[in-house]
């Protein structure tokens, strides 16, 4: 009678205590970007599909804690391409139909919550043909102690993609993708 009295108590505990969930923030736009596409306001540049080698995903289990996930439930491909259209827009570089658009895959996005850094790599492929693949390990400051990491990891994904957009739009090559063919 102990015993079950113990396996019940036990039992409830475990499915009273749930894993928490890490939100990363939404997507804030950089000056820098900004600065960087302004350049390209009349060349009538759109954003298209933007894949994962990994499609779909919208999440990354972080330590047995739980879940880094987007802000709005979009997949991480979804999210850099947001971002993306995000700063051509404000940039007023940013046409729906445009006589060039952009294409991405996401190639790889994760994290390591020990060493604090998240590894992104993003390939843009333009409707002309060229294309660019941009690398980003960013790193950020992480904890001993699972809560806490996993809430800075998920705190870090918005600038680790700011990084990204900046290296993209900042390319010595980008302005051969959003020229004409």
């Amino acid at each position: 009678m102990k015993f079950l009295k113990f396996l019940t108590v036990g039992l409830t505990l475990i499915v009273m205590t749930g894993c928490s969930t890490y939100a990363t923030n939404r997507y804030s736009i950089s000056a820098d970007s900004v600065v960087a596409l302004k350049q390209y306001k009349d060349n009538e540049v759109g954003v298209g599909i933007f894949t994962a080698t990994k499609p779909g995903q919208k999440s990354i289990m972080c330590r047995g804690v739980g879940p880094i996930k987007t802000p709005d439930g979009e997949t991480f491909e979804g999210f850099v391409r947001k971002a993306l259209i995000s700063e051509m827009k404000m940039a007023e570089a940013y046409t729906e139909n445009g006589k060039v658009i952009l294409s991405g895959v996401l190639n790889r996005i994760d994290f390591n919550s020990n060493s604090g850094d998240w590894d992104i790599s993003l390939t843009v492929t333009s409707s002309n043909g060229k294309s660019l693949t941009i690398e980003e390990k960013y790193d950020y400051t992480t904890s001993f102690y699972g809560e806490t990491a996993c809430n800075q990891t998920a705190q870090a994904l918005m600038p680790a993609v700011q990084n990204v957009i900046i290296k993209l739009v900042s390319h010595e090559n980008f302005s051969s993708l959003v020229n004409g063919i």
